[in-house]
C-alpha cells in the first residue's frame, strides 16, 4: 500500500458522539495516527505513533459497516495525511454527514465544501496558542463549528477577545466552549459565561462522563 491510497488509522469505532452541535448523536469515529502539535491536556497522546496502515476503501467499508449516517475523521491531525482527502470524498459520495476535527494549525482550505469542519483555536494553556493558522477562519462557513478548550481564567478571557475582536459568531454556526477536563470546573466555566452572555454552546465531552475519561475506543 501506498500513502497516496492508504492511511496510518490509530482506531476504527462506533459510539456516542461527545462533542459538537451533535453530541448525543450516534457516530462513527476514524481516528488518523500522528499529530504536530503537543498540548499540555491532550487526551489523546496513544495517537501520536499507534496505529497501522490501511487502504481507503478498507476504512471506508469499516466505516459503512455500522449503518450509522455521521461520520467523524479525527486524530491525532488528520490533516497531516493527505490522502484523508480521498477518504472524506468517498464518504461524503456514500450520503454520509462527514466532520473533521482538526487543530486549527493547518491549513483547511483545501477540505472538500460538504464537509463539516470542527476546529479547534489554541488556547494559551495549551502551549500551542502560537500554532493557531488565522487564516483559515476565512475559510470557515455557517456549516462550521470552532471549538475553544478553556483550562484556566486566562484561557477564557483570551477565548472571549477573540471571539469578540475578530467577530467569530459571523464565520460558524457554532461556537464551542469546554474544560480541559480535570483542570477546570465546568460550573465555573459556566458561570463566566453566562455572566458576560457569551455567544458560546458549553459542552461537557459526554463520552467521558458516560465510560470515564480513560476509556478508548468511545
Amino acid at each position: 500500500m501506498h500513502a497516496d491510497d492508504s492511511l496510518m488509522i490509530n482506531e476504527i469505532f462506533y459510539s456516542i458522539q461527545g462533542e459538537s452541535t451533535r453530541a448525543g448523536h450516534r457516530c462513527v469515529f476514524v481516528r488518523l495516527t500522528g499529530c504536530n502539535l503537543r498540548c499540555r491536556w491532550c487526551d489523546t497522546q496513544y495517537a501520536f505513533h499507534q496505529g497501522e496502515r490501511i487502504s481507503i476503501a478498507e476504512v471506508v467499508n469499516r466505516a459503512l459497516s455500522y449503518q450509522c449516517d455521521l461520520v467523524e475523521i479525527t486524530g491525532g491531525e488528520p490533516l497531516l495525511q493527505n490522502a484523508v482527502h480521498a477518504l472524506i470524498r468517498a464518504l461524503l459520495d456514500a450520503n454520509k454527514t462527514v466532520m473533521i476535527e482538526t487543530s486549527g494549525a493547518a491549513d483547511i482550505s483545501c477540505l472538500d465544501p460538504r464537509v463539516i469542519r470542527i476546529m479547534d483555536l489554541k488556547c494559551p494553556a495549551s502551549g500551542e496558542a502560537h500554532r493557531n493558522l488565522w487564516s483559515n477562519l476565512t475559510h470557515l462557513t455557517p456549516r462550521d463549528e470552532l471549538k475553544f478548550v478553556v483550562a484556566s481564567r486566562a484561557d477564557y478571557e483570551w477565548a472571549r477577545q477573540t471571539i469578540v475582536e475578530r467577530d467569530l459568531t459571523k464565520s460558524v454556526g457554532a461556537i464551542l466552549m469546554s474544560c480541559a477536563f480535570g483542570q477546570l470546573d465546568s460550573c465555573l466555566l459556566a458561570k463566566w459565561i453566562l455572566d458576560d452572555n457569551l455567544p458560546v454552546r458549553l459542552q461537557l465531552q459526554l463520552h467521558k462522563h458516560i465510560w470515564g475519561p480513560d476509556a478508548r475506543g468511545v
